[in-house]
């Protein structure tokens, strides 16, 4: 219908701006007289949307054709944009703008859009009392003009939908809006530049997402995006930074959008402006601060997840309104769930605190920003019966699919003091006993091969411990060694540092026994005033011999009811259950279990399993205070790595192994920094020690260092030597190895290297035609060791294309091996890598050489490239 017009087509144009849209909405409804009255309202709502569309959009005269027939209607809206094209939407109910397509969509019998020689026109049909025909769809038009390909690596799909969402909203109300000036200090040409490309980007990532297969959090999206929109792309950022900071103040109806939404989308619009200047795409994943993909925050919220959750949780909507509840938290708080959703959440939160939570929630409404977010917080909970249950508390913002923002709190109870116990729930002798006196007889029948075996557990378990360095397996081992001389079956749970539960493992004699339904991973929530049998050793009761073992219907908690229904599934008889419990802290729980077709446990058996615990409790909390050191280690590590300058004219790039042993970490550093003359400072380092105490020395070292060198801007000879006398005198038992060198010389060369060392690995300097040659004309005493021993300063050219190497012995010595042999092999694989980029050239001495390393392997590399405009005046003749 929409290639020519009928001769009864009545058509008028309207100027572009606002007061348009209510003359062509007149205008429709004078030229459907006689149409029944319903499809006149709809047509005129419809023709109202599309006009809106394209004065706030294409900024031109826009024309209105109407025609009519026999009770069916056609509409035609046309601009004169055709390289600004309809961008249709999802439906999302919580949206604030872009909701006039969607409207077409559900109300038209049929719509379209086209573009014909300069011109765009958006088109719908209303037929009453016939058959509505198939819907036509939004025809898809491209962008015109030259384009580039810019790639959006691990995008945040529902984020950027968020933030797409929130720049919609903020800028029509900017457009909108009589007073911009003084708002938002956002000029009018700049608003409607900012319209512009939004328009672009929206439909650019339209078109990439539906030719793109979604999958998880992330997507890497290539997007074909106008080639000279860059300026546009900053002005859009600028008038959304100024936008931002007037919603914070209040100004603006729109509130400001979450940190981590505002982050998604700044990062989107820097890789547009990037990559069209040539500079390649950066993982959003890969920038410092940037959300974790696998984190909450980036995920779209679903109720289910909320509901399916065995930690104890809340959503609220941004009236602070309860939109979700699990059966964790009712129970923890003693509410019916169904009784909390639509109540505050203030139900939830003790009076004292009330007035402070109102006042952060609301701020952080108003301005984005919080001092609880992302974190975990102790305090109480408020219970249904007026009480305090201590909890951790960790809220996190979420996305929803509907286009809301929700707050979701986590309420992970706080576990119990070391050694405080819970009494028994009941005064029930014949189900729980206290093991008082190894007075049973031994047991006969079938188990008596096992019995004679009893003495060797205590050797058995330990080394099924320590045949592994894993500690979930270790325990798997013992479980199965447990299993053939002991019990049918055996679990063992282990409490984090938050104190929730987790089942490592169940182990049974007969792995066929083992069926669908027999979880691992996290437990029901472990609440400080729970009574039940699991629930009470997990507070650091026991052992526990339970002969008579309840139905899960009698359980007193959901953690109780989650071993009462494994209990039963495998056919449980009787039953210890003993406390993992080293240096006054509970760590888990061992569960072992025989099946009522077998002996019952007796006290004996208990005192028995009490022993065994202690071996098996030892090693793990040995094993977490290792996994608690490296993990300490590696952040420490990563937090000393310093950030390589950007130096024109010269590459640097650095590389860092720890080793295979047992902290991760030591004192071997390198740090790079340009002087404030301009020059460019080098240092390679390794403190005497591997571990912690090392590292720690090391940072402290290399902070004096960069300081002194800063300072004085003096020889590196003297660099060192100031250094080496304030270790002596700060740090008298310390020593380390440390070279350090300065690159000197005009910004097209020629370069110099000047530098001195303390008792480290010379320099190694490759030529672009594989030549090599060791810089140790300067070497002098360890730091720490004599300040008053003279330290030289030496002087080397540094030739455009090569290449200075600076290391730490990981990287060459090996056992055996004498240190001139490996030198010679260091020499041989550089001039082998003269010409290979610097990325390159570290990583193959990495994989080449450090791979056997059991130590510690540092390396800084520089190579002075000229510009091009130095390489056309050398050409020249």
């Amino acid at each position: 219908m929409d290639s020519h017009n009928p001769p009864s087509v009545l058509f008028r144009s309207f100027p572009p701006e606002t007061r348009s849209v209510p003359l062509a909405r007149r205008f429709v409804r004078s030229a459907l007289r006689g149409v029944a009255p319903e499809v006149v309202d709809t047509a005129e709502l419809l023709v109202s949307e599309l006009v809106t569309n394209a004065v706030l959009h294409a900024r031109t005269e826009v024309e209105v054709r109407v025609w009519s027939h026999e009770g069916q209607v056609r509409v035609r809206v046309g601009d004169g944009r055709p390289d600004r094209p309809l961008v249709p939407r999802e439906v999302r109910p919580y949206a604030g703008a872009g909701r006039g397509l969607a409207v077409v969509e559900q109300l038209a019998s049929s719509h379209g859009a086209h573009v014909g020689e300069g011109r765009k026109t958006a088109w719908f049909e209303l037929w009453p009392n016939a058959p509505v025909p198939p819907t036509s769809g939004w025809e898809s038009v491209p962008v015109h003009g030259r384009t580039a390909t810019v790639t959006l690596i691990d995008m945040h799909d529902i984020v950027f939908r968020a933030a797409q969402q929130h720049g919609d909203e903020m800028l029509r109300e900017l457009l909108l809006t009589t007073d911009v000036e003084e708002r938002a200090g956002v000029s009018g040409p700049d608003l409607l530049v900012a319209g512009d490309v939004t328009n672009v980007l929206n439909a650019c990532m339209t078109s990439a997402l539906e030719e793109t297969v979604t999958g998880g959090a992330t997507v890497t999206l290539d997007i074909a995006f106008p080639l000279d929109a860059a300026p546009a792309v900053d002005t859009l950022r600028h008038v959304l930074e100024h936008g931002d900071a007037a919603a914070q103040l209040g100004s603006l109806l729109t509130l400001p959008a979450p940190p981590h939404v505002r982050g998604h989308y700044q990062w989107v619009l820097d890789q547009l402006v990037t990559q069209l200047s040539g500079a390649p795409p950066t993982a959003w994943t890969l920038l410092p601060g940037a959300t974790d993909a696998t984190s909450a925050e980036l995920t779209p919220w679903d109720a289910g997840d909320v509901e399916d959750s065995s930690v104890p949780t809340v959503a609220a909507d941004d009236d602070g309104r309860i939109i979700a509840a699990n059966t964790a938290l009712a129970g923890l708080l003693g509410w019916q769930t169904d009784e909390l959703i639509g109540r505050p959440l203030t139900v939830l939160i003790p009076q004292h605190l009330r007035e402070r939570h109102r006042a952060g929630f609301t701020a952080l409404r108003l301005t984005g920003r919080s001092r609880i977010m992302g974190r975990s917080i102790p305090l109480p909970a408020l219970h249904h019966d007026g009480s305090l249950v201590p909890v951790r508390l960790h809220v996190h913002s979420q996305e929803a699919v509907d286009g809301r923002t929700v707050r979701v709190g986590q309420f992970m109870p706080r576990a119990m003091a070391p050694g405080e116990e819970q009494p028994a729930s009941r005064a029930d002798t014949g189900t729980l006993a206290w093991p008082q006196a190894p007075a049973a007889a031994p047991r006969a029948g079938g188990r008596k091969t096992r019995d004679r075996q009893r003495s060797s557990l205590p050797a058995d378990t330990t080394r099924a411990l320590s045949s592994t360095l894993d500690l979930r397996e270790g325990l798997r081992r013992v479980c199965h060694v447990l299993t053939q001389q002991l019990a049918d079956w055996c679990v063992v749970d282990l409490l984090d540092e938050h104190g929730d539960a987790e089942r490592i493992c169940v182990v049974h004699r007969e792995p066929r026994a083992l069926g669908a339904g027999v979880e691992l991973g996290r437990l029901p929530p472990l609440s400080e005033n729970a009574r039940g049998p699991l629930a009470r050793v997990l507070h650091g009761a026991g052992p526990l011999l339970i002969t008579r073992i309840p139905p899960p219907d009698q359980a007193e908690s959901a953690l109780d009811a989650r071993q009462l229904e494994l209990f039963e599934q495998l056919g449980a008889g009787s039953t210890i259950m003993a406390p993992l419990r080293a240096r006054r802290e509970v760590l888990g729980a061992l569960i072992v279990v025989r099946t009522g077709h077998d002996d019952p446990f007796t006290e004996q058996d208990a005192l028995l399993v009490a022993d065994l615990v202690k071996g098996i409790s030892l090693s793990v909390d040995n094993a977490r205070l290792h996994q608690h050191t490296r993990t300490a280690a590696e952040r420490l590590q990563r937090s000393l790595l310093p950030r390589l300058p950007h130096i024109p004219s010269m590459e640097i790039t650095a590389r860092y192994a720890p080793s295979s042993t047992t902290a991760q970490v030591g004192g071997d550093w390198f740090d790079a920094f340009t002087l404030p003359d301009g020059d460019t400072a080098l240092v390679i380092g390794d403190v005497s020690g591997h571990d912690l105490n090392a590292a720690v020395t090391m940072s402290q070292l290399r902070n004096m260092l960069r300081g002194i060198a800063v300072d004085c801007q003096d020889r590196p000879s003297e660099v060192l030597r100031r250094l080496d006398l304030a270790t002596l005198t700060l740090y008298p038992h310390s020593t380390a190895t440390c070279a350090y060198a300065v690159v000197t010389g005009p910004r097209d060369g020629p370069w110099e290297v000047r530098h001195s060392s303390a008792g480290h690995l010379p320099l190694l300097l490759t030529l672009p035609n594989g030549d090599t040659r060791y810089l140790d004309t300067a070497s002098g005493l360890l730091i720490g060791m004599d300040s008053t021993f003279p330290r030289p300063t030496a002087r080397d050219p540094l030739p455009a294309d090569s290449t200075l190497l600076m290391f730490t012995d990981g990287l060459i010595e090996r056992p055996g091996e004498s240190l001139s042999d490996a030198m010679t092999r260091l020499r041989r694989h550089t001039a082998a890598l003269a010409r290979a980029p610097l990325d390159v050239f570290c990583d193959e001495l990495i994989l080449g050489l450090g791979a056997g390393s059991t130590d510690d392997i540092a390396l800084l590399a520089l190579r002075p490239t000229p510009t091009a405009a130095a390489d056309d005046d050398r050409q020249r003749p």
